[in-house]
């Protein structure tokens, strides 16, 4: 916990900093981010260069935004931006193609297909929930069903909030793994794109 107000700390410094165009903070902040927001968006979209592009973007909005933007956590603000980024990427069709392209195949015009098919990911889904570890499952339902935030699933449980980032971790991948990649992405597209 004290790690994490540090860290918390020095990242309000930067931003401070930043705010009265400080560019080696930017470039303290660069560093400290860049490999772990292109990975984030590079285990979605499986693309070099359009994770690329959409760090740098961010990176580049975070410069530009520096006087205006009001940033509590830094952390927060920039992995919510490779999530917006990413899922805007592949609704777009710049990214994931050959997944969208699978699940087009899926899914045809016939509405009666398509709710048989939405059934089908709901009823997966659910499978792969309800094997998670009873802790895990709770968090996930939590967190990805009834949309609070981490913070919110940290008090309600009285647990800390990096405890319940990595149990929704834990079972993202175990899902993934239950369920196969398209349909995964399909049921977390369903019950989280649109919170």
């Amino acid at each position: 916990m004290l790690h994490q107000t540090i860290a918390l700390n020095h990242d309000n410094e930067l931003l401070g900093r930043l705010k009265n165009d400080d560019r080696f903070a930017f470039d303290v902040i660069y560093t400290k981010y860049w490999s772990k927001l292109y990975l984030a968006a590079y285990n979605i979209l499986r693309n070099r260069q359009i994770s690329e592009d959409i760090i740098q973007e961010i990176f580049v909005g975070l410069w530009l935004k520096r006087s205006t933007s009001r940033i509590d956590n830094l952390n927060n603000y920039l992995f919510t931006a490779v999530r917006y980024q990413v899922f805007k990427s592949i609704r777009d069709g710049k990214g994931r193609v050959d997944l969208f392209e699978q699940i087009e195949q899926l899914s045809t015009d016939c509405e009666v297909e398509s709710i048989l098919f939405e059934k089908e990911i709901t009823k997966r889904l659910d499978e792969s929930i309800a094997l998670l570890p009873e802790k895990c499952r709770e968090i996930f339902i939590l967190s990805r069903k009834q949309h609070l935030s981490v913070k919110e699933i940290a008090e309600q449980l009285h647990i800390s909030p990096k405890t319940i980032e990595n149990q929704i971790g834990i079972a993202l991948r175990r899902l993934r793994s239950n369920m196969g990649d398209l349909f995964f992405w399909l049921a977390i597209l369903q019950i989280t794109y649109f919170k």
